[in-house]
Protein backbone atom coordinates (compact mmCIF):
# COMPACT_ATOMS: atom_id res chain seq x y z
CA UNK A 1 0.00 0.00 0.00
CA UNK A 2 1.66 3.52 -1.18
CA UNK A 3 1.24 6.09 1.82
CA UNK A 4 1.35 9.75 1.29
CA UNK A 5 5.00 10.06 2.45
CA UNK A 6 5.76 7.08 -0.47
CA UNK A 7 4.60 9.67 -2.66
CA UNK A 8 6.47 12.21 -2.06
CA UNK A 9 9.53 10.21 -1.85
CA UNK A 10 8.97 8.34 -5.48
CA UNK A 11 9.52 11.24 -7.85
CA UNK A 12 12.53 12.75 -5.69
CA UNK A 13 14.33 8.95 -6.02
CA UNK A 14 14.03 9.13 -9.77
CA UNK A 15 15.73 12.69 -10.35
CA UNK A 16 18.12 11.52 -8.09
CA UNK A 17 18.74 8.13 -10.31
CA UNK A 18 18.73 10.36 -13.51
CA UNK A 19 21.07 12.99 -11.62
CA UNK A 20 23.68 10.15 -11.16
CA UNK A 21 23.43 8.65 -14.16
CA UNK A 22 24.31 12.29 -15.91
CA UNK A 23 26.84 12.83 -13.56
CA UNK A 24 28.24 9.17 -14.69
CA UNK A 25 28.06 10.22 -18.07
CA UNK A 26 29.77 13.54 -17.96
CA UNK A 27 32.64 11.85 -15.91
CA UNK A 28 33.04 9.97 -18.88
CA UNK A 29 33.41 12.81 -20.85
CA UNK A 30 35.59 14.49 -18.64
CA UNK A 31 38.18 11.40 -18.20
CA UNK A 32 38.15 10.94 -22.09
CA UNK A 33 38.08 14.58 -23.49
CA UNK A 34 40.95 16.34 -24.82
CA UNK A 35 43.19 18.50 -22.01
CA UNK A 36 41.61 22.01 -22.01
CA UNK A 37 43.48 24.91 -24.04
CA UNK A 38 44.73 26.85 -21.54
CA UNK A 39 46.94 30.52 -22.43
CA UNK A 40 44.84 31.97 -25.39
CA UNK A 41 46.15 35.30 -25.27
CA UNK A 42 48.22 36.26 -28.66
CA UNK A 43 52.13 36.97 -28.00
CA UNK A 44 55.40 36.69 -29.17
CA UNK A 45 58.19 34.39 -27.77
CA UNK A 46 60.94 37.49 -27.91
CA UNK A 47 63.70 35.64 -25.97
CA UNK A 48 64.30 32.39 -24.77
CA UNK A 49 67.11 31.02 -23.73
CA UNK A 50 67.20 27.51 -21.46
CA UNK A 51 64.67 27.91 -18.21
CA UNK A 52 63.31 31.32 -19.92
CA UNK A 53 61.15 32.27 -22.24
CA UNK A 54 59.99 35.80 -22.37
CA UNK A 55 56.89 36.46 -23.90
CA UNK A 56 55.46 40.06 -25.64
CA UNK A 57 51.38 39.82 -25.79
CA UNK A 58 50.19 41.74 -28.41
CA UNK A 59 48.17 44.81 -27.38
CA UNK A 60 44.57 45.07 -27.50
CA UNK A 61 43.57 48.68 -27.73
CA UNK A 62 44.79 51.40 -29.56
CA UNK A 63 46.15 53.79 -27.00
CA UNK A 64 48.50 52.07 -24.17
CA UNK A 65 50.25 53.22 -21.32
CA UNK A 66 53.52 54.86 -21.55
CA UNK A 67 55.61 51.90 -18.69
CA UNK A 68 55.52 48.81 -19.91
CA UNK A 69 54.79 45.69 -17.55
CA UNK A 70 56.66 42.84 -16.75
CA UNK A 71 55.34 39.57 -14.91
CA UNK A 72 57.94 37.89 -13.45
CA UNK A 73 56.31 34.21 -12.32
CA UNK A 74 57.28 31.71 -9.68
CA UNK A 75 60.00 29.34 -10.51
CA UNK A 76 57.99 25.80 -9.95
CA UNK A 77 54.80 26.80 -12.16
CA UNK A 78 54.18 28.20 -15.75
CA UNK A 79 52.73 31.56 -16.21
CA UNK A 80 49.16 30.33 -17.81
CA UNK A 81 47.64 30.68 -14.31
CA UNK A 82 47.54 34.33 -15.12
CA UNK A 83 46.45 33.91 -18.51
CA UNK A 84 43.81 30.61 -18.21
CA UNK A 85 40.68 31.56 -20.66
CA UNK A 86 39.30 34.54 -22.29
CA UNK A 87 37.13 36.64 -19.52
CA UNK A 88 39.72 34.57 -16.96
CA UNK A 89 42.75 36.03 -18.08
CA UNK A 90 44.83 38.79 -15.48
CA UNK A 91 47.19 38.81 -18.72
CA UNK A 92 43.95 39.66 -21.01
CA UNK A 93 42.17 42.03 -18.28
CA UNK A 94 45.48 44.51 -18.42
CA UNK A 95 45.85 44.46 -21.91
CA UNK A 96 42.54 45.75 -22.20
CA UNK A 97 43.11 48.27 -19.69
CA UNK A 98 45.68 49.57 -21.85
CA UNK A 99 48.88 47.94 -20.44
CA UNK A 100 51.69 46.71 -22.28
CA UNK A 101 52.37 43.09 -20.91
CA UNK A 102 55.29 40.88 -21.00
CA UNK A 103 56.18 37.80 -18.93
CA UNK A 104 59.07 36.17 -17.75
CA UNK A 105 57.58 32.77 -17.99
CA UNK A 106 59.84 29.30 -17.21
CA UNK A 107 60.93 25.84 -18.67
CA UNK A 108 61.96 22.86 -17.05
CA UNK A 109 65.62 23.51 -16.69
CA UNK A 110 68.23 21.39 -18.89
CA UNK A 111 70.34 19.20 -17.19
CA UNK A 112 73.37 21.20 -17.35
CA UNK A 113 71.37 24.23 -15.47
CA UNK A 114 71.50 22.26 -12.62
CA UNK A 115 74.09 24.75 -11.37
CA UNK A 116 71.77 27.87 -11.39
CA UNK A 117 71.72 30.11 -8.54
CA UNK A 118 69.25 32.64 -6.86
CA UNK A 119 72.37 34.74 -8.12
CA UNK A 120 71.23 33.79 -11.89
CA UNK A 121 67.89 34.69 -11.90
CA UNK A 122 68.11 38.11 -10.33
CA UNK A 123 71.82 39.01 -11.28
CA UNK A 124 71.00 37.94 -15.02
CA UNK A 125 67.52 36.54 -16.08
CA UNK A 126 65.65 39.61 -14.86
CA UNK A 127 68.43 42.43 -15.96
CA UNK A 128 68.30 40.88 -19.10
CA UNK A 129 64.45 40.30 -19.52
CA UNK A 130 64.21 44.36 -18.67
CA UNK A 131 67.14 45.48 -21.29
CA UNK A 132 64.79 43.14 -23.93
CA UNK A 133 61.49 44.92 -22.53
CA UNK A 134 63.17 48.45 -22.76
CA UNK A 135 64.55 47.90 -26.07
CA UNK A 136 60.89 46.35 -27.83
CA UNK A 137 59.32 49.24 -25.62
CA UNK A 138 61.20 52.32 -26.45
CA UNK A 139 61.03 53.07 -22.95
CA UNK A 140 63.01 53.84 -19.89
CA UNK A 141 60.89 52.63 -16.80
CA UNK A 142 59.39 49.23 -16.43
CA UNK A 143 57.02 48.08 -13.44
CA UNK A 144 57.73 44.27 -12.47
CA UNK A 145 54.79 42.33 -11.15
CA UNK A 146 55.73 39.26 -9.31
CA UNK A 147 53.63 36.37 -7.94
CA UNK A 148 55.26 34.09 -5.01
CA UNK A 149 58.45 33.36 -5.83
CA UNK A 150 58.74 35.30 -8.81
CA UNK A 151 57.74 37.84 -6.06
CA UNK A 152 60.61 36.91 -4.24
CA UNK A 153 62.96 37.22 -6.99
CA UNK A 154 61.20 40.71 -7.97
CA UNK A 155 62.19 41.94 -4.54
CA UNK A 156 65.76 40.74 -4.52
CA UNK A 157 65.77 42.02 -7.50
CA UNK A 158 64.46 46.22 -6.29
CA UNK A 159 66.86 45.96 -2.85
CA UNK A 160 69.92 45.18 -5.35
CA UNK A 161 69.08 47.94 -7.77
CA UNK A 162 67.46 50.80 -5.82
CA UNK A 163 68.44 52.93 -9.41
CA UNK A 164 66.27 51.22 -11.47
CA UNK A 165 65.20 50.78 -14.26
CA UNK A 166 62.11 49.83 -12.39
CA UNK A 167 59.22 52.37 -11.66
CA UNK A 168 56.87 50.11 -9.91
CA UNK A 169 57.04 46.66 -7.80
CA UNK A 170 53.40 44.93 -7.42
CA UNK A 171 53.76 41.58 -5.52
CA UNK A 172 51.41 38.87 -4.96
CA UNK A 173 52.04 37.00 -1.89
CA UNK A 174 55.36 37.17 -1.30
CA UNK A 175 56.84 35.49 1.97
CA UNK A 176 59.66 37.53 3.13
CA UNK A 177 59.72 35.93 6.86
CA UNK A 178 60.15 31.84 6.05
CA UNK A 179 59.80 30.95 9.76
CA UNK A 180 56.51 31.28 9.31
CA UNK A 181 56.34 29.08 6.46
CA UNK A 182 55.40 25.92 8.77
CA UNK A 183 54.49 23.44 6.63
CA UNK A 184 57.44 23.86 4.59
CA UNK A 185 60.06 23.17 7.45
CA UNK A 186 57.87 20.59 8.55
CA UNK A 187 58.47 18.45 5.13
CA UNK A 188 62.30 20.42 5.35
CA UNK A 189 63.35 19.67 8.86
CA UNK A 190 67.26 19.54 8.67
CA UNK A 191 67.54 17.21 11.10
CA UNK A 192 65.68 14.95 8.58
CA UNK A 193 66.10 16.48 5.21
CA UNK A 194 69.14 15.92 3.66
CA UNK A 195 69.22 18.66 1.07
CA UNK A 196 72.61 18.36 -0.38
CA UNK A 197 72.40 14.65 -0.98
CA UNK A 198 69.46 15.34 -2.79
CA UNK A 199 70.75 17.64 -4.81
CA UNK A 200 74.10 15.93 -5.47
CA UNK A 201 72.27 13.04 -6.58
CA UNK A 202 69.44 14.32 -8.50
CA UNK A 203 71.09 17.27 -10.33
CA UNK A 204 67.59 19.21 -10.84
CA UNK A 205 64.96 17.96 -8.27
CA UNK A 206 62.06 16.43 -9.92
CA UNK A 207 58.20 17.62 -9.83
CA UNK A 208 57.01 15.03 -8.38
CA UNK A 209 58.54 15.62 -5.03
CA UNK A 210 57.73 19.45 -5.41
CA UNK A 211 54.11 18.07 -6.12
CA UNK A 212 53.56 15.84 -3.62
CA UNK A 213 54.89 18.50 -0.68
CA UNK A 214 52.17 20.82 -2.02
CA UNK A 215 50.21 18.06 -0.99
CA UNK A 216 51.36 17.46 2.25
CA UNK A 217 50.58 20.94 3.15
CA UNK A 218 46.73 20.45 2.58
CA UNK A 219 46.56 16.29 2.92
CA UNK A 220 42.26 16.21 1.94
CA UNK A 221 42.69 18.97 -0.23
CA UNK A 222 42.89 16.74 -3.52
CA UNK A 223 39.98 14.45 -2.12
CA UNK A 224 37.76 17.23 -1.27
CA UNK A 225 38.47 18.75 -4.99
CA UNK A 226 37.17 15.90 -6.35
CA UNK A 227 34.43 15.22 -4.00
CA UNK A 228 33.22 18.78 -5.06
CA UNK A 229 33.95 18.34 -9.23
CA UNK A 230 31.76 15.22 -8.81
CA UNK A 231 29.22 17.10 -7.13
CA UNK A 232 29.48 19.75 -10.01
CA UNK A 233 29.65 16.98 -12.78
CA UNK A 234 26.24 18.71 -14.49
CA UNK A 235 27.85 22.14 -14.48
CA UNK A 236 29.46 22.97 -17.49
CA UNK A 237 31.40 26.13 -16.35
CA UNK A 238 32.08 24.26 -12.85
CA UNK A 239 34.24 21.58 -14.97
CA UNK A 240 35.91 23.65 -17.41
CA UNK A 241 37.32 25.96 -14.69
CA UNK A 242 37.94 22.60 -12.33
CA UNK A 243 40.06 21.31 -15.24
CA UNK A 244 41.97 24.45 -16.00
CA UNK A 245 43.25 24.96 -12.78
CA UNK A 246 44.19 21.39 -11.75
CA UNK A 247 46.11 20.82 -15.07
CA UNK A 248 48.02 24.44 -13.86
CA UNK A 249 48.44 22.03 -10.27
CA UNK A 250 49.76 19.23 -11.88
CA UNK A 251 52.52 20.54 -14.11
CA UNK A 252 54.98 21.91 -12.14
CA UNK A 253 58.10 22.33 -13.17
CA UNK A 254 61.62 20.81 -11.30
CA UNK A 255 64.21 23.41 -9.98
CA UNK A 256 67.33 23.53 -10.72
CA UNK A 257 69.32 21.90 -8.02
CA UNK A 258 71.24 24.93 -6.81
CA UNK A 259 68.20 27.04 -6.63
CA UNK A 260 67.09 24.61 -4.76
CA UNK A 261 69.79 23.92 -2.16
CA UNK A 262 70.22 27.51 -1.72
CA UNK A 263 66.61 28.31 -0.96
CA UNK A 264 66.13 25.93 1.53
CA UNK A 265 69.53 26.56 3.03
CA UNK A 266 69.25 30.63 3.15
CA UNK A 267 65.95 31.22 2.70
CA UNK A 268 63.99 28.63 4.53
CA UNK A 269 66.67 27.60 7.19
CA UNK A 270 68.19 30.86 8.03
CA UNK A 271 65.78 33.05 7.05
CA UNK A 272 67.82 35.42 5.81
CA UNK A 273 66.05 37.43 3.65
CA UNK A 274 64.13 38.69 6.73
CA UNK A 275 67.08 38.78 8.55
CA UNK A 276 69.06 41.11 6.32
CA UNK A 277 72.00 38.60 6.00
CA UNK A 278 71.57 37.25 2.49
CA UNK A 279 74.17 38.09 0.09
CA UNK A 280 74.01 37.50 -3.83
CA UNK A 281 76.95 38.59 -5.89
CA UNK A 282 78.86 40.09 -3.36
CA UNK A 283 76.54 42.36 -2.26
CA UNK A 284 73.66 42.20 0.69
CA UNK A 285 69.94 42.25 0.02
CA UNK A 286 68.58 45.02 2.29
CA UNK A 287 64.71 45.63 1.80
CA UNK A 288 65.06 49.29 3.33
CA UNK A 289 66.93 49.85 -0.37
CA UNK A 290 63.74 49.30 -1.94
CA UNK A 291 62.42 53.23 -3.36
CA UNK A 292 60.08 52.50 -5.87
CA UNK A 293 56.22 52.58 -5.46
CA UNK A 294 55.42 48.78 -4.09
CA UNK A 295 52.05 47.27 -3.75
CA UNK A 296 51.88 43.66 -2.23
CA UNK A 297 48.75 41.74 -2.29
CA UNK A 298 47.98 38.77 0.72
CA UNK A 299 45.83 36.30 0.35
CA UNK A 300 43.30 35.68 3.76
CA UNK A 301 42.86 32.07 3.52
CA UNK A 302 46.18 31.60 2.21
CA UNK A 303 47.77 28.08 3.11
CA UNK A 304 51.12 28.41 1.09
CA UNK A 305 52.66 31.99 1.97
CA UNK A 306 50.26 32.83 4.99
CA UNK A 307 50.15 36.11 6.01
CA UNK A 308 52.48 36.43 8.32
CA UNK A 309 55.61 35.32 6.24
CA UNK A 310 54.45 38.33 3.43
CA UNK A 311 53.59 40.95 6.11
CA UNK A 312 57.06 42.18 7.31
CA UNK A 313 57.65 43.60 3.27
CA UNK A 314 56.27 46.88 3.40
CA UNK A 315 56.89 47.50 7.16
CA UNK A 316 61.14 46.35 5.96
CA UNK A 317 61.17 48.55 2.86
CA UNK A 318 61.97 52.49 2.46
CA UNK A 319 59.68 53.60 -0.60
CA UNK A 320 57.16 56.02 0.95
CA UNK A 321 54.57 55.22 -1.61
CA UNK A 322 53.87 51.58 -0.34
CA UNK A 323 50.64 49.47 0.16
CA UNK A 324 49.80 46.08 1.54
CA UNK A 325 46.19 44.80 1.06
CA UNK A 326 44.74 41.59 2.34
CA UNK A 327 41.72 40.04 -0.30
CA UNK A 328 39.63 37.48 0.04
CA UNK A 329 41.02 34.16 -0.91
CA UNK A 330 43.81 31.39 -1.18
CA UNK A 331 46.82 31.14 -2.88
CA UNK A 332 46.30 30.45 -6.20
CA UNK A 333 42.09 32.36 -5.88
CA UNK A 334 43.95 36.05 -5.17
CA UNK A 335 45.56 36.22 -9.32
CA UNK A 336 43.40 33.78 -10.86
CA UNK A 337 39.26 32.22 -11.44
CA UNK A 338 36.22 34.50 -10.58
CA UNK A 339 37.61 35.68 -6.66
CA UNK A 340 40.52 37.68 -8.70
CA UNK A 341 38.25 39.20 -11.37
CA UNK A 342 36.48 40.84 -8.76
CA UNK A 343 38.98 41.78 -6.25
CA UNK A 344 42.93 41.30 -7.41
CA UNK A 345 42.31 42.55 -10.59
CA UNK A 346 40.68 45.85 -10.01
CA UNK A 347 43.07 46.96 -7.05
CA UNK A 348 45.75 45.87 -9.63
CA UNK A 349 44.35 47.87 -12.26
CA UNK A 350 43.64 51.08 -9.51
CA UNK A 351 47.07 51.46 -8.54
CA UNK A 352 49.16 50.98 -11.74
CA UNK A 353 46.98 53.27 -13.48
CA UNK A 354 48.33 56.65 -11.83
CA UNK A 355 51.86 55.27 -12.19
CA UNK A 356 51.89 54.42 -15.67
CA UNK A 357 52.10 57.45 -17.59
Amino acid sequence: MTTALDAFALPDIGAEIERAIQRNIKGLDFLTSATPTVGQTPKDEIHRRGTLSLYHYHPMVDEIYRVPVLIVMATTNRGYILDLAPGQSMVEHLLLQGYDVYMMDWNAPRPDEKRLRIEDYVLDFIPDSLRRVQERSGEEDVTLIGYCMGGVLSTLYAALHPGGPMKNLALFTTPIDFSHMKMFHAWSDKRYFDVDRLVDTVGNVPPEMLFASFDMLRPAGRSAGVVQLWDNMDNDEFVKSYRMFDRWGTEMLPLAGEYFRQTVKELMWGNKLHKGELTLGGRKVLLKNIKVPVLHALAQHDHIVPYEAGQPLIAGIGSADKEEVVLKGGHVSLAAGPNAVRRLWPKLDEWLGVRST
